[in-house]
């Protein structure tokens, strides 16, 4: 029996509404939200390695800081096949990628200091940069599987994973570059070969984590039908990636610039992305109570006036400055996640890896415009740009469409 045009929308319709009460009618399974965040944030240890090393990659290799930007540039490229990725996994089980993507990262990340050319560094992220496409396209859709109607909060713990690993990666490689020498900073790749084999034993009884709701939608079309979402929710990415790139790849370089030594400068980019943690913490909570536009809103309002208030301090007095920058700017991001995917419940991977491509793409771009300025103009003139650029993305809020579904209500 053929079935018409109209009876094939109501069918989906009907299937994801279905699916999505049978998520609000699931808990939030803590344990296995937990592991997939422990993924992100030990895959992320190692990819902190970059920004705190930039310095004495600038040195050894006599780089200009536009070149040494550009290193994380290779990292970030992989991800323009993050839609792909999610499209596959919208129909496969792609859990091998969560369990493989700390061992791969670590070796790749473990390795560049000891490279004795630039090229070769290069590869190495390009790599480091496959595998953490994968898991970023993949990871946060398996842990919103296991979040019910709790996704703000299933985003905060995701999030959360991949701010402790900033936070950690700075402090271990300016410690092993303080205790060891170059050639023996490739031992701290077994962490991330550890960390595979524990997820491998965490993770092979959880079930096929493929969705059931995948509509079959191509690439082209689910970009274009996630349109109205996407225009706006560039403008406000470019707001909001300069300032973190800015924060998250030049932090350690500026302060350098500025006269403070390695240590200091790897301790403050710690410093702000354990803020970071906080801010993504409650963010994605509140969120799912007082809407997601809200906590945007003020995040877009407040990280200008931390930004410029931190380039007025010096030394020590930039540290407290700093914990509130990581908390107000940093904290969007599960926010943003939780829109996406609510947006768009019938292709969650899909949708999920259009945006962190999308993403990607932005952060990439911002890193090379803030070097260029920094060569040209100094990083203090840079950081500046990205006060500005905030406010300028504010009006770009209102434009996103509301979600679908009511904030949770209670605790």
């Amino acid at each position: 029996m053929s079935i018409t045009g109209n009876e094939a929308e109501q069918k989906g319709y009907l299937e994801t509404t279905l699916d999505q009460e049978g998520a609000r009618a699931q808990p939030f399974q803590t344990g296995k939200v937990f592991t997939f965040a422990l993924a992100h944030s030990i895959h992320d240890t190692y990819t902190a390695f970059v920004a705190p090393i930039l310095p004495v990659l600038i040195e050894n290799l006599s780089l200009t800081k536009t070149m040494a930007g550009a290193l994380t540039i290779f990292t970030q490229l992989p991800s323009l096949f993050q839609p792909f990725i999610g499209h596959l996994a919208d129909s496969v089980n792609l859990r091998p990628f969560v369990i493989l993507a700390p061992g791969i990262t670590g070796i790749m990340l473990s390795l560049i200091g000891v490279s004795p050319h630039y090229v070769i560094i290069a590869l190495l992220l390009t790599i480091a940069g496959f595998s953490s496409a994968a898991l970023h396209a993949v990871g946060p859709v398996m842990a919103g599987h296991f979040s019910g109607d709790r996704l703000g909060r299933g985003m905060s713990f995701w999030m959360v994973g991949g701010e402790v690993g900033r936070v950690l990666g700075p402090l271990i490689i300016v410690t092993a570059l303080g205790y060891l020498t170059l050639p023996q900073i490739p031992w701290l790749m077994i962490g991330g070969l550890l960390t595979s084999v524990l997820l491998y034993f965490r993770l092979r009884n959880v079930g096929d984590l493929a969705p059931r709701n995948g509509n079959g939608l191509s690439i082209w079309a689910a970009a274009r039908q996630m349109k109205p979402l996407l225009l706006p929710l560039t403008f406000v990415l470019i707001a909001q990636g300069y300032m973190s790139s800015a924060l998250t790849t030049y932090l350690p370089t500026f302060l350098t610039d500025e006269g403070a030594n390695l240590w200091f400068a790897g301790v403050s980019l710690s410093l702000l992305e354990a803020a970071g943690v906080a801010g993504a913490l409650l963010a994605g909570s509140i969120s799912d109570r007082l809407g997601r536009k809200l906590i945007l809103l003020i995040s877009l309002l407040s990280s200008p006036v931390f930004m410029v208030v931190f380039l007025w301090m010096k030394g020590w007095m930039q540290i407290p400055v700093l914990l509130v920058l990581g908390f107000s700017s940093i904290s969007i991001s599960p926010v943003i996640m939780a829109l996406v995917q609510e947006s768009y419940p019938e292709n969650r991977a899909l949708a999920n890896g259009i945006y962190m491509a999308l993403g990607f793409i932005i952060r990439s771009a911002m890193v090379l415009v803030i070097g260029m300025i920094g060569d040209h103009l100094g990083l203090r003139t840079a950081f500046y740009v990205s006060a500005v650029l905030m406010v300028v993305g504010i009006p770009f809020i209102y434009l996103l469409p509301d979600r679908k579904s009511n904030p949770v209500p209670g605790g």
